[in-house]
């Protein structure tokens, strides 16, 4: 890759870290498969080495992801830091950070009988509480997370491919995701629209099998009084959102939409915001995570 000038311009990096058993080998592989040069257990401090070496392929190198895990027990105060004398070198440098739930990460630690890295003499539960409470920080700083309870190896690798399928230009990725709040938020969410002071078509007879998706709720739910009001206010607001996200050089960015089941209300008003979102030019994926749960 060549800047303007005719130079070599930097090469990317990504740095993909999270909880043990999240997931990260999967997103390595993933990136590994679109041609990302991939790099495992990296310590932090030799990030910009890495970077360093990679310039010097004369544009051979022009993507590095760099997987960085609790094992290097330090990075919690080195990452940051490093990522942002990175960025002030021109380098783009991104944080993904893989999240799971408590029970998610159980069960994948129990099906590979294998105790976790921080876990020591305590229990599982004790290991992944210490590591999450050390990835408090960068979790809160990453450019953007993915939270894998819910998805299974393909899934995973797909939504990853997804975001880094294309090179990156100066736009946003939007994911909107539907769900339903008895099931919990989305962990990975950075805006969550609560939806439930519409009606809910779930009380309507006739609308009540159907979903969301479908015509007759559709139009059920945006005739009910504030839907469209809530549409305009909200689309608004990701106007402000999208072009401050671009200046702080965030090019990811999850809305999620829910009601109760999530299988009516946070349906219609998911697809209708992600039809929103595409008129504004942005790269929208629409997931409906609790449709067909119930």
């Amino acid at each position: 890759m060549t800047n303007s000038l005719g130079g070599e311009l930097p090469p990317e990096i990504v740095v993909v870290t999270g909880m043990s058993g999240a997931g990260r080998s999967t997103a390595a592989r993933a990136l590994e498969d679109l041609d990302w040069f991939v790099v495992d257990n990296l310590p932090p401090g030799l990030l910009p080495t890495m970077i360093d070496l990679a310039g010097r392929t004369q544009g051979a190198v022009p993507r590095v992801a760099a997987v960085v895990d609790v094992r290097s027990l330090a990075f919690t105060e080195d990452l940051l830091s490093t990522v942002e004398e990175l960025r002030l070198r021109g380098i783009a440098a991104r944080v993904v950070f893989l999240e799971a739930g408590d029970e998610a990460l159980v069960r994948r630690f129990e099906a590979v009988r294998r105790p976790h890295p921080l876990q020591g003499d305590g229990r599982l539960t004790d290991g992944i509480a210490r590591e999450r409470e050390l990835l408090r920080a960068v979790r809160g700083e990453a450019d953007l997370v993915i939270d894998t309870s819910q998805l299974n190896v393909h899934q995973l690798k797909a939504k990853v491919i997804g975001f880094f399928g294309e090179a990156e230009e100066a736009h946003l990725r939007a994911n909107v995701v539907s769900f339903g709040f008895k099931y919990g938020l989305p962990v990975d969410a950075d805006i969550v629209m609560d939806c439930r002071f519409l009606p809910n078509p779930h009380w309507v007879p006739e609308l009540r099998p159907l979903t969301g998706r479908d015509a007759p709720v559709r139009e059920y739910v945006l005739a009910q009084r504030g839907a469209k009001e809530l549409l305009d206010a909200y689309t608004e607001v990701l106007r402000l959102l999208v072009s401050g996200y671009l200046r702080e050089g965030k090019h990811y960015m999850t809305l999620a939409v829910g009601c109760t089941g999530g299988k009516h209300r946070s349906v219609a008003m998911a697809e209708q915001f992600g039809d929103r979102m595409r008129e504004e030019g942005l790269e929208v994926h629409v997931v409906h995570r609790d449709l067909g749960r119930e």
